[in-house]
């Protein structure tokens, strides 16, 4: 099953890069592997996938040692300050970083272990009460003051799109995230790029690519329904 699933996204990926003029190479497919089991994970590395995504700070932890060392870990989900230091030295990146409070933490932690942490501002573009991430009219002011922490590079943005029956419905949320990328970009900073932008998950990650998506999440489409616990 993985096998074939991982073929028919690939397929979907090419599609939507070939409708909006990309290249294939643009698009990074994060394997969302949040509640699966370390066997389920070896076998799509066994497949080829040397990226996953994790929502929660203790599985990465948990299956970081378990799982070969070239694997590109990816903190997706929440994070809490007290647990910065778990994953400081594990997550190639950390996508949902929404305060400078969360950033001063990374910061903290990252001047400890003597390296220099890649984040994605998190904003919350539909503006949804129910999800974490800076207010789009906010995010560059965060990042001015987050651009001033040395042990810190801010490499883009990430939202997490409602989540909607037809997929089309969030195509102007992940315009507007590159419209915003464009425009932080343009204040030049030495540890700021907005070279990645994170949109885009199992329902919809088609739109997102076309949008403009060089990260995308994908979790079920992968490996079934997410095993609740």
């Amino acid at each position: 099953m993985l096998k074939k699933n991982f073929e028919e996204i690939e397929a979907k990926i090419q599609a939507a890069c070939d409708r909006a003029g990309r290249k294939r190479e643009e698009v990074t497919l994060i394997a969302v592997s949040k509640t699966k089991p370390v066997e389920l994970l070896q076998e799509a590395y066994d497949l080829g996938n040397r990226i996953f995504g994790e929502n929660k700070v203790q599985e990465i932890a948990d299956k970081y040692d378990r799982l070969p060392n070239d694997i590109s870990w990816h903190m997706i989900g929440h994070l809490q300050r007290n647990k910065v230091k778990y994953i400081i030295d594990k997550a190639e990146m950390i996508h949902s970083v929404d305060s400078l409070r969360l950033a001063e933490a990374i910061e903290k932690e990252a001047e400890k272990k003597g390296i220099t942490a890649d984040i994605l501002i998190q904003v919350n573009v539909a503006k949804e009460d129910t999800k974490f991430g800076v207010m789009p009219e906010d995010a560059g002011g965060l990042i001015l003051q987050v651009s001033k922490l040395p042990h810190i590079r801010v490499r883009g943005l990430m939202m997490i799109a409602p989540f909607v029956e037809n997929p089309e419905e969030n195509r102007i949320y992940f315009r507007r995230l590159r419209n915003l990328a464009v425009d932080i970009g343009e204040n030049k900073s030495d540890n700021v790029t907005m070279s990645v932008l994170s949109m885009g998950m199992t329902n919809d990650y088609e739109i997102a690519i076309e949008e403009g998506a060089t990260m995308i999440r994908v979790g079920s489409g992968l490996f079934g329904a997410r095993n609740y616990r």
